[in-house]
């Protein structure tokens, strides 16, 4: 738990004005706390089925679902813009979807078709692959089912398979969301026997059953699955804490390398608690329900999109987060890229 500091005597006004320092834009960024930059930012990408299409997600305004061969341009502008690395997730053709997600291990599925075509791109580009079964399921479930129940222990396997094939395609970091007690241990074990010690485990440690995944949902296709069931059985309360450090730290034990908060805003408490405790490199989800709130207001008129995204990021920075998923992300990177040349 965080310790509260105890600050010096500081003195009083008049002799203390701290308005003096915010009086020039240079002096506001001569002390500045936090900034942010390209290097932050993770942009999570829709891959779709097929040949020279684009779809429209309605309810992401500016976000896609693409097919592989116009992901690779967008790939191309995030390497340029300084991105380190772009996240995955298939939109799995209804006919592939069955009860036990055996789509999510096949080689050639969607998602290690692309990671492939990006790796022989873009070979400098990170490349986050998704290990849960959602989007490989007819139930909409990031587990296996059976009586209606989601089941854990049976599931450690078919996540152990998924994440295999997803570094066999060469993905770089894979990333267990699907809430599984004990997925990392069984994850890290599996990627090492199978001879991938180096890939990466970035874990959402701390991933609450929120109600702001809906148009994430509508942009994989899960929403029509799962319908309206839920995943409050297995993703953590929203009003728990405490329970997140606990999550963290078992994930932390068995390998996880990276740690990830999911939502992101609604959570930044939690962000802090987590960077503050571990010490781990940290990331958090800028998910999408806050993004699409940012987009859908600015429509309207009724606030500065542009400058609410990036004061939404900066607060992510400010809370803790070493990285952040956005899909605000390659957006804001080349803007500061923009204000870099011209000298802002």
């Amino acid at each position: 738990m965080t310790r509260a500091r105890h600050l010096p005597p500081l003195g009083a006004f008049p002799d203390v004005r701290p308005r003096r320092l915010r009086r020039h834009a240079w002096t506001r960024r001569l002390v500045a706390e936090h900034c942010l930059k390209p290097a932050d930012l993770v942009l999570p990408v829709f891959v779709l089925d097929g040949e020279a299409r684009s779809e429209a997600v309605d309810s992401m305004p500016g976000v896609h679902r693409l097919t592989i061969d116009r992901l690779l341009p967008l790939a191309e502008r995030c390497l340029a813009a300084g991105l380190p690395a772009i996240a995955l997730f298939p939109v799995t053709p209804p006919a592939l979807k069955t009860e036990d997600a055996a789509e999510a291990w096949n080689g050639d599925n969607l998602v290690c078709r692309a990671i492939r075509a990006l790796k022989a791109r873009l070979p400098d580009l990170g490349l986050i692959g998704d290990v849960a079964l959602d989007p490989y399921t007819t139930h909409g479930q990031d587990g296996l089912v059976a009586d209606g129940q989601v089941l854990n222990d049976s599931t450690l396997g078919a996540l152990a398979r998924q994440a295999v094939c997803l570094a066999g395609a060469g993905c770089d970091i894979v990333a267990p969301s699907d809430m599984m007690d004990g997925r990392i241990g069984v994850v890290r074990r599996a990627l090492d026997e199978a001879g991938h010690p180096e890939t990466l485990v970035v874990s959402y440690a701390a991933k609450y059953a929120s109600a702001f995944y809906g148009p994430f949902r509508d942009a994989v296709g899960s929403a029509a699955t799962l319908g309206r069931a839920d995943k409050k059985t297995y993703q953590m309360d929203p009003a728990n804490g405490e329970e997140a450090l606990r999550e963290v730290a078992l994930d932390v034990k068995e390998g996880a390398d990276m740690v990830m908060v999911k939502p992101g805003l609604p959570y930044l408490d939690v962000i802090r608690r987590v960077k503050d405790a571990f010490a781990l490199p940290t990331l958090a989800y800028h998910v999408s329900g806050e993004y699409a709130m940012i987009k859908a207001a600015a429509q309207q008129g009724w606030l500065d999109g542009d400058a609410c995204m990036r004061e939404c990021l900066l607060a992510f920075k400010r809370a803790g987060a070493d990285a952040i998923l956005t899909y605000a992300a390659l957006e804001t990177a080349e803007a500061l890229c923009r204000e870099a040349a011209a000298g802002g």
